[in-house]
């Protein structure tokens, strides 16, 4: 009997992967993640699933970044019973998430006048039905399938899928890391496969090594500070925050930059670096050195976590220079919104991305050249420095994702190519079919494939 892949998610665009795989009576979705754009909470996540989700056995969920998991308390809500699978990182981070998630969306939901996607109840009943994996621990999901999570090293806990069912075996990337990383281990790499489905958010391009970024990153903390202005950093609460605390952490302490106040005003960020320090089993060996020295990877002279309202508010009378690291990564919510409406008309200060910004998000605007934008309905002209440093993704790039191909020995029968826009997706195919002679393609949403 064969398998069928269906494309519900993640397909020519970068958010919501939603993969359901069928094998005989089973049914198994890879990942339940929000569609994001210019609202946190898109109309399409709305719409209902197409797929019953009481007919859903399990779920395996490769990471905890929301859009992998954000409708997964939907999923539950419209009847899904079956068991959910991920690392215990991602189940705790996942946690955080969801919960972060449905207090925006019940702010959302009350300006628009309109129902949220699912609240703190639904997030509470969907976390019983999680299951904390290890590392290569064999799934029985059933009916003669079985699943085991490799290494992704792309935040915290994440993971590849592979699900072998009559000794045919489809591998979802999930998302990839862009190694190597301050923090993590590298991707695993996997030797044998029938079918990949691989993420192509930088599918079409090459990122600065790890030096050539660490670098950068200290010249605009110089140059920032020198102008006596504010060095604003949108980032997410995984990964990227801790990994600027990490590299903060060496700048400062070493005097390679200067002293500052440096302000991590994003209580979800926060709440994840105690994720991390929980799990410092699942850091690479330099880390882990670091912290065998006595080094305290997360706490250095001028750090403040800023978690109530009024201490972010304090921040505005600490005169500059300084740097606040603030949520969300795309600028589509969260606090570095009241910090972009204060300092983005300010030519002495600077905006810095290191992280991917999703075409429709405020980020995206400004990265692109926007002379003012929309800031709580106020037109905000951005006068600032702009500066991007692409090294410092959590995404692997197409360099990155051929070589892990190549590691994959038993030959590919096709690769889908997905969790990327149009571009970087078709990118990659076309790289995949010319330097490998691979199948490849980048499906559709709703393409459905008998494998």
């Amino acid at each position: 009997m064969s398998m069928t892949l269906t494309f519900h998610g993640g397909a020519r665009t970068v958010t919501g992967a939603n993969y359901l795989l069928e094998a005989g009576k089973i049914k198994i979705l890879i990942d339940c993640g929000l569609f994001q754009g210019v609202h946190f909470s898109e109309e399409k996540n709305h719409e209902p699933f197409p797929f019953d989700p009481k007919e859903i056995d399990a779920v395996i969920l490769t990471h905890a970044h929301i859009d992998h998991s954000g409708r997964l308390p939907k999923l539950f809500r419209e009847g899904f019973r079956g068991k959910i699978y991920s690392t215990s990182p991602t189940k705790d981070l996942a946690k955080l998430m969801l919960d972060d998630s449905a207090g925006i969306m019940r702010h959302e939901a009350k300006d628009m006048n309109s129902k949220p996607l699912f609240d703190e109840n639904d997030v509470t009943r969907t976390m019983d039905s999680f299951y904390g994996i290890d590392y290569g621990e064999t799934i029985d999901v059933g009916g003669g399938i079985s699943a085991l999570l490799r290494d992704a090293g792309h935040i915290l806990g994440s993971a590849m899928v592979e699900v072998v069912y009559n000794g045919k075996k489809i591998v979802f990337s999930g998302d990839m890391g862009n190694p190597p990383t301050p923090l993590l281990k590298p991707t695993e790499f996997i030797h044998e496969a029938d079918w990949v489905v691989i993420e192509s958010t930088y599918g079409d391009r090459i990122h600065e090594d790890r030096l050539k970024r660490k670098q950068i990153f200290e010249d605009v903390i110089e140059e920032s500070m020198r102008k006596g202005g504010v060095l604003m950093i949108p980032s997410f609460a995984l990964e990227r925050t801790q990994e600027l605390l990490y590299e903060l952490n060496e700048l400062v302490e070493n005097n390679r930059v200067p002293r500052v106040p440096v302000f991590i005003d994003s209580p979800l960020a926060i709440r994840a670096t105690d994720v991390y320090k929980r799990y410092q089993n699942y850091f690479n060996k330099e880390a882990t050195d670091l912290i065998a020295s006595g080094d305290k990877l997360f706490q250095f002279p001028g750090l403040k976590f800023t978690r109530t309202v009024e201490e972010s508010k304090a921040i505005n009378e600490v005169r500059a220079p300084k740097i606040i690291i603030a949520g969300s990564g795309m600028s589509n919510g969260g606090r570095i919104l009241h910090h972009e409406r204060r300092y983005l008309s300010d030519p002495k200060s600077t905006i810095l991305f290191i992280g991917y910004q999703a075409a429709g998000t405020l980020g995206r605007r400004i990265f692109d050249g926007a002379a003012k934008v929309n800031i709580y309905r106020e037109q905000i002209p951005v006068r600032c420095q702009v500066k991007a440093i692409g090294g410092y993704s959590a995404h692997a790039d197409q360099e990155t994702l051929i070589r892990w191909l190549k590691h994959v020995k038993k030959p590919i029968q096709k690769v889908f190519a997905v969790q990327g826009e149009e571009e970087p997706a078709f990118a990659l195919v076309q790289m995949i079919r010319d330097k490998l002679g691979i199948e490849a393609e980048a499906p559709e949403l709703g393409d459905k494939f008998e494998l």
